[in-house]
Order: structure tokens, then C-alpha cells, then sequence
């Protein structure tokens, strides 16, 4: 009987010397789970232990936050975020992969890349039909670099169109407060085995680099030969289910499914807003068959 793992900590190197830390769950076939922005490892903790009865499930934290520290550097290309998911593959022999908003462009440039990825599955990538605000990328990382965490995160909320409705019309000069009051109530009381959002702010740096560096290319995966499960919910925004949508015209073999009464956090734990053991179910189906 193959090694049963729970919740196993360990670490590889990736091409550029950058430790990739990551847990293992589980036996069976590997299957690496690639977080996007404002979570880490931990937030696929009861994702990872439902798909973990069936699979060998790797979760590493992205370069720049948790068990993988890394220095931002200006001209971060999505390239490393590739070259780091496939130092795993190679260390752990995995052959599926995974991965939500950010996450799931690496994961879909990395089955490009990667011809050992044998099935992939992202939920709810980021593709802008419109394009994403560059210029608002910009203010963001200039905002992290001067110290301005409060406005950062505004600035990203402005940026990802994930916020509630009501808060659209309210000024930023507004939400500052508001988010500034968020981070001193953080600093009294630990975020536990979560990230604090004054580390996970300054690592979307890497976030919008991947994004914002692959705004307008979505028509680059139309030589995917990769059997590709697209994932969202029905209650995320409508731009994130037109992406999966130009997704499925432009992948070669892909299926879709919409997950009823999930959002863009639906692969996250419960307590995240998630609703892990649906989003479970559907991979299980999809990589089983």
C-alpha cells in the first residue's frame, strides 16, 4: 500500500534558486493544487484533504509568500511561476494540476509548456475581455513599495472587480479607512495558520505580474493538446464567467461546469467563503475518468 501522507511539509528548488515549500495529503495519483492571490497553502487545507482520498495532493505556497520566500523583483515573469510548478512535477511526479484565478493561468501555461501534464483544471482565470488596467498595476506596486497597504488593497479591489455591488460607488478615500482599521485589528489578533494581509498584499505583486502580463493572450492556448476542466461559479462575476467562456472556443479539449452557489473563493476552506467538498467532487470526477 503507497505511503498514506498527512499534511507533510517539505520543499524543492526551483530553476532560479527559489525554495518552493509545499504539503503533502493523501496517496494516489499526484495532483499539485496552485493558489492565486490573497491566500496561501492553508487555504486549500479541506480542499486538499477530501481530494487527499484519492490523490497524493501537493500544495505549495507561491514564490513571494509562506513556505516559499522571495524578494519581489520588477521584472517577474510568469515564466517562473511556470518553471516553479514544474520543479514540483519533477520532484513529485505529479501529473495533474489544479489552480484558481491566477493560479489558473500558471496552471494553464504550464500545461503549454509541460507536455508530463496529462489533465489540467482551472477555476475562474482571469482573462479581461476589455483588458486589465495597467496603469492601476502600477499605482498598486508603487503603493506596496512606499508602505501604503490600505491603499494597495483598494487598489487591487478596483483592479480584480471582485467587491461587493454596494461598495463600487464608494470613494476610495473611504475604503482606506476602512481597510486601515482592517489591518490594525489583524495586527491584535494573529491570522492563525492564514497569511496576514500584510504579507499577502505585497505578493500580489507576483499576481498582477502574471496577469497583467498575459492580458490579451488568451488565443496563446488554442495549441493546448491538454484535456482542460473549466471551473467557476454562478454567483462570481459575469467577466469571470465570460473568460471561461472564450476559454472553451479557444482550448482544443475542454469541458465546463458551474458550480451552483459558489463564488471566486469556492475552492478555499469554509470558513474562506469556500465550499471545498463541491469543488472536490468535480475534480475527483474529472480526473478519474
Amino acid at each position: 500500500m503507497p505511503a498514506q501522507h498527512e499534511n507533510v511539509s517539505d520543499f524543492v528548488v526551483s530553476k532560479d534558486g527559489t525554495r518552493i515549500g509545499f504539503r503533502t495529503f493523501g496517496s494516489g495519483p499526484g495532483l499539485i493544487l496552485v493558489q492565486g492571490a490573497m491566500g496561501a497553502a492553508h487555504n486549500y487545507d479541506q480542499l486538499a484533504r477530501s481530494l487527499s482520498r484519492d490523490f497524493t495532493v501537493y500544495v505549495p505556497d507561491r514564490r513571494g509568500r509562506g513556505m516559499s520566500p522571495r524578494a519581489y523583483e520588477p521584472q517577474h515573469v510568469i515564466a517562473r511561476d511556470v518553471e516553479d510548478l514544474q520543479s514540483l512535477m519533477i520532484h513529485t511526479g505529479a501529473r495533474f494540476l489544479f489552480g484558481l484565478s491566477s493560479g489558473a493561468i500558471i496552471t494553464l501555461a504550464t500545461a503549454l509548456a509541460t507536455r508530463s501534464v496529462q489533465r489540467a483544471a482551472v477555476y475562474e482565470p482571469p482573462f479581461y475581455a476589455q483588458g486589465i488596467s495597467h496603469a492601476k498595476i502600477e499605482e498598486f506596486k508603487r503603493q506596496v513599495e512606499r508602505g501604503d497597504l490600505a491603499g494597495a488593497l483598494v487598489t487591487a479591489g478596483r483592479i480584480v472587480q471582485l467587491a461587493p455591488a454596494a461598495l463600487k460607488a464608494v470613494p476610495d478615500a473611504v475604503l482606506k479607512i476602512g481597510t486601515r482599521a482592517l489591518l490594525r485589528r489583524e495586527a491584535k489578533k494573529p491570522a492563525g495558520l492564514y497569511l496576514s494581509l500584510r504579507e499577502l498584499i505585497p505578493a500580489m505583486r507576483y499576481d498582477f505580474a502574471v496577469v497583467g502580463g498575459m492580458d490579451g493572450k488568451i488565443h496563446s492556448f488554442e495549441s493546448l493538446s491538454t484535456p482542460v476542466l473549466l471551473m467557476g461559479g454562478d454567483r462570481s462575476p459575469g467577466y469571470l464567467r465570460g473568460a471561461l467562456t472564450a476559454l472553451q472556443q479557444v482550448l482544443p479539449h475542454s469541458s465546463r461546469v458551474e458550480l451552483a452557489g459558489l463564488d471566486h473563493s469556492g475552492p478555499w476552506n469554509q470558513d474562506r467563503g469556500g465550499h471545498p467538498e463541491k469543488v472536490a467532487a468535480a475534480l475527483r470526477a474529472f480526473f478519474a475518468s
